[in-house]
């Protein structure tokens, strides 16, 4: 930032007003004599470089967007090379990122034309560690415009397509997390969700998508929604690949404010074990069935599975938890106001101990006040209704919320208790179908109409995961699991028994 110059007369009233302060004449001309000395510390700060987080891995390529023939699903947004260590957990995997986890030197597009030409100076802690861990980053790839949208349409790079039938979409927002690794063009990805954006792509292309517990995986260089329930895990086409990959980039990233104290396990042991189905007693969520937006054969399919689960030794019994079906209202009231918050935050929020990117900051900022125009519906959307009700409402359902939240993760936890996870549909429908030039009201409608059972667990945190359960209509049915908070071993442990079993 250069030419800090302190505000004028006007500007004085106009700032103070945006606080409900009415300056008096006098109380404006106190003001302006003292900014110009105040500011002189400011002046420093321009004067002084912070350290910024080394890029290890400093040889990368940056390719080409793929043709329509080379990349038919619309996976991948643009192609490149950048290789990390000769051995590691990862060594001869091709990683695919969603775009909107920075990568130093190459293009991060966030799925959108609102932010455009944005080079990152930085690589994401999770990136280090992917290389650290032998993998070679390959693709950076498709995602929602903004991250805001569970269908897999509002790309502004257009529509990612669902593997089993391009009729369809791949859902989001990791849409093409999901469809690059099931077509093999990567052999596993990274994902964000904020409120299902893993698990929901995972569910419908037929792949395994894991939202690790909050704040076990560092979000430091990764654009999100709100500090809460920013999540990123990984996809792949197996329990074992997504362990692997989980124990490659989990772990305390002090620049991180979202992580506390975080509590990592060996998940790769955790499969490796072969675990057995009789380990583990499943709680089926009863309230995850029967839903207004269920498809009857998704709850039969998801039903099924869970009973050939039981008769290879697991023990399967129906639990109760009536607060679930309050779990999109609890998250709602946060997500609307966090995003809007976040957005009102260039993009990286206020007030925790970590990393600020303020490269990112400054092109965001810029971006939303000449292209706001520009945002998709869910965007505008979502920054109109946090806004009015942060003003009109003084932020008290976004509270209200944040506790609920808190109850809410309670009533699972006294569940998990008696029980090893809890189960239910990951979607309560499979893919949508696509539409051709949806309105901004279908868009909006069907951005969350998949969310139900996958939301909630943003909010509380818990680890959940997403498994093939089997087809309805030749489209991928997805089941999930969930867990305790950090122990994200055993359900990658019991989704690796189910895996084995189901083959």
């Amino acid at each position: 930032m250069s030419d800090l110059r302190p505000p004028t007369k006007e500007e004085i009233k106009q700032y103070a007003a945006a606080h409900y302060i009415d300056l008096t004449e006098d109380e404006v001309e106190e003001i302006a004599t003292v900014i110009p000395g105040l500011l002189g510390a400011y002046e420093r700060l321009d004067e002084l470089s912070p350290t910024k987080p080394a890029v290890k891995y400093p040889d990368r390529k940056m390719g080409d967007e793929p043709t329509h023939e080379e990349d038919p699903l619309n996976a991948t947004i643009r192609t490149c090379t950048v290789r990390g260590a000769d051995s590691g957990l990862l060594a001869g995997y091709d990683v695919g990122l969603k775009d909107n986890v920075s990568l130093a030197d190459i293009e991060m597009t966030f799925g959108s034309d609102v932010v455009s030409g944005y080079i990152p100076t930085i690589d994401a802690t999770i990136v280090t560690r992917l290389l650290d861990a032998g993998g070679t980053i390959t693709a950076k790839l498709n995602m929602e415009n903004l991250a805001f949208s569970g269908s897999g349409e509002m790309s502004a790079y257009g529509g990612v397509l669902n593997p089993h039938d391009e009729e369809h979409l791949a859902g989001g927002s990791s849409s093409g997390s999901a469809a690059a690794v099931v077509s093999g063009d990567v052999d596993v990805s990274i994902g964000g969700d904020q409120a299902g954006s893993i698990r929901i792509p995972a569910s419908w292309c037929g792949c395994v998508g894991h939202k690790p517990t909050h704040g076990l995986v560092p979000y430091t260089g990764i654009l999100g929604l709100g500090r809460s329930f920013d999540h990123t895990g990984p996809l792949a086409r197996n329990v074992a690949d997504c362990a692997r990959t989980l124990e490659a980039i989990a772990g305390k990233d002090p620049l991180d404010p979202r992580q506390g104290a975080v509590k990592t396990q060996s998940y790769t042991d955790a499969v490796d074990n072969d675990p057995a189905p009789e380990e583990f007693t499943i709680g089926v969520v009863k309230e995850g069935f029967g839903r207004e937006e269920s498809e009857e054969d998704v709850d039969k399919m998801v039903r099924t599975a869970l009973d050939d689960f039981a008769e290879a030794g697991a023990t399967v019994t129906e639990v109760s938890i009536p607060m679930h079906l309050d779990g999109l209202p609890i998250w709602n009231g946060i997500a609307n106001e966090g995003t809007a918050a976040t957005i009102n935050g260039e993009g990286i929020g206020h007030f925790g101990n970590g990393y600020y990117d303020t490269d990112l900051m400054a092109a965001f900022a810029e971006a939303r006040r000449e292209h706001a125009d520009e945002y998709p519906p869910t965007i505008k959307l979502v920054a109109t209704v946090g806004e009015y009700l942060a003003e009109e409402y003084h932020s008290h359902y976004y509270a209200k919320a944040q506790n609920l939240s808190r109850d809410l993760s309670i009533a699972y936890d006294e569940v998990l208790a008696d029980v090893d996870l809890l189960a239910m549909p990951t979607t309560p429908q499979t893919a949508h179908k696509r539409i051709e030039n949806p309105t901004n009201l279908q868009i909006i409608e069907r951005a969350v109409n998949q969310i139900h059972n996958t939301c909630p667990f943003d909010v509380t945190g818990h680890p959940a995961i997403s498994l093939p359960a089997g087809t309805s209509n030749g489209l991928p049915v997805g089941l999930m699991f969930i867990g305790p908070h950090f122990d994200d071993a055993a359900v990658l442990q019991a989704a690796h028994a189910f895996e084995q079993h189901a083959e």
